[in-house]
């Protein structure tokens, strides 16, 4: 962990270094420097061009795609610009995303707006929770659609940075990109009754993404349950862990088409011009394209991968919880935007989900199975105008399997036991706590190491900026409340 930190200490200087060594108004020839800095250029530009690999990269595994599908029969994947959308909660066999949850109905969008602009639909979704996060290249928002925006029924734009078209007649807002690739998450959220689960299937079908020109004015609606099922990655990655998104050995290939789509921002001449030259590097010079690759390998493995962590990032609160302060508008914090990408990518904006992370128990040690533990919200649980959760991840961040199936609990559950004051006790166990405290109970992975996630949907002003944190995670005698 030492070595780590002193890691992360070169991390804090590479954003440093935007505004000092970057910025320098000539800077010599990447060719030209020593193998040392060259290194150094190479890590600092694979830590920053991470985050934007990883959404590119998704672009390309579904540019191919004739029309959208259940990947692995389990996950929403579509063509480029076209919507593909579960009907009910995502399976725990789901590898493609870090941290999904079980309190949403999920869709998916790859964007490729400089192919075209891309049409949304919103349907009415009758008072209830919802979301669209929409992000670009570098995972921040651009779009401002969801019950907390009090966005009304009908069509959305979503066009590029360079896009000079007309806006058709009953398109209610445009929102620009500034770059040409990103995503679009719908989230509807669903409780766990049948009833409810019928209702929600009604609803998102009149979900929609589609190119402007497919767009007449009325509103499309699609069965979702009827999607067909494809073979493909859903559950590919590194062991158990998240698919692999982005590749050491081909990042500096790939990364010419990357800073094409997003601009620099202002400031970030100098960054791009480093990372054009590294660029030309590995194509035109295999010896140094064999140090760059190395250096990326080595930059996967001692810097991005302990990043999974979620102590090792993000503001710190009492009893050992985190947050950030800053989803999906990172702007020029490439530490948190990076970390995030690793952990937990595709955040919503704080005023959306504000997320709390917890790897630690109240006396500091590493969560795992082996203890019991209770964490007691007050009666107000967590303060919010649309919903919140408690979900448990494994150490690779997807969910344990356990007898119950059961992943989170929260404002979903309708039979979730208070205590006579109003409070509300979650157990966390691999065992079950009893028969009569089972509703409230969250299964642990026995004898192994998970983290526990807050998501506070359309959060009240107190959880956004405090003074409301989350409870402390209280050990108890092993297997036993």
């Amino acid at each position: 962990m030492k070595r780590f930190f002193c890691r992360l200490g070169l991390v804090l200087a590479v954003v440093l270094a935007c505004a000092s060594g970057w910025a320098a108004d000539s800077p010599p020839p990447m060719r030209e420097l020593p193998e040392a800095r060259l290194r150094q250029q190479a890590r600092d530009t694979y830590f920053w061009g991470w985050p934007l690999a990883n959404i590119y990269s998704r672009r390309l595994a579904f540019k191919e795609l004739k029309e959208p599908a259940l990947m692995g029969g389990i996950v929403p994947v579509a063509p480029l610009n076209r919507l593909s959308m579960l009907s009910d909660y995502i399976d725990p066999a789901e590898r493609l995303v870090a941290c999904p949850n079980q309190d949403v109905v999920y869709g998916a969008v790859v964007l490729a707006l400089d192919l075209e602009p891309v049409v949304l639909q919103v349907p009415d979704f009758k008072g209830r929770f919802w979301v669209y996060q929409v992000v670009d290249l570098r995972t921040d928002g651009f779009a401002e659609l969801g019950a907390m925006y009090d966005t009304k029924p009908g069509f959305y734009l979503l066009v590029g940075p360079d896009w000079k078209g007309e806006t058709p007649k009953g398109i209610a807002k445009v929102f620009r990109a500034s770059s040409n690739t990103g995503m679009v998450v719908p989230r509807v959220f669903q409780s766990d009754s049948p009833e409810d689960k019928k209702v929600v299937r009604e609803l998102i079908a009149g979900i929609g993404a589609y190119p402007l020109s497919e767009y007449d004015g009325t509103m499309k609606k699609r069965d979702w349950s009827a999607l067909p099922k494809i073979q493909g990655a859903a559950q590919s990655g590194a062991g158990e862990g998240e698919t692999r998104w982005v590749s050491p050995e081909k990042f500096f290939d790939e990364l010419p088409a990357i800073l094409a789509d997003a601009r620099p921002q202002p400031g970030e001449d100098a960054i791009y011009e480093r990372a054009r030259q590294l660029a030309d590097l590995a194509k035109t010079d295999p010896a140094k394209r064999a140090i760059l690759i190395d250096e990326a390998q080595k930059t996967d493995a001692g810097l991005i991968a302990p990043l999974l962590r979620f102590h090792n990032f993000g503001r710190k609160l009492l009893f050992n919880w985190s947050t950030i302060d800053n989803g999906a508008e990172f702007g020029f914090d490439y530490f948190t935007r990076t970390a995030v990408a690793r952990s937990n990518i595709l955040v919503n904006k704080n005023v959306e989900t504000k997320y709390f992370y917890q790897e630690l128990d109240e006396n500091g040690r590493r969560l795992n199975g082996a203890q019991a533990y209770t964490v007691t919200f007050g009666p107000e649980t967590v303060p919010v105008r649309g919903f919140r959760s408690l979900t448990l991840y494994n150490e690779h961040h997807f969910f344990a399997p356990n007898p119950l199936g059961r992943f989170s609990l929260g404002t979903k559950n309708q039979d979730l036991e208070r205590n006579a004051d109003g409070s509300l006790t979650i157990y966390v166990a691999a065992e079950s706590p009893g028969a009569d405290r089972e509703a409230n109970w969250l299964p642990a992975p026995k004898d192994a190491d998970f983290s526990l996630y807050i998501r506070a949907y359309w959060p009240e002003p107190q959880v956004l900026s405090g003074p409301w944190t989350p409870a402390p995670v209280v050990p108890t005698s092993p297997g036993t409340p």
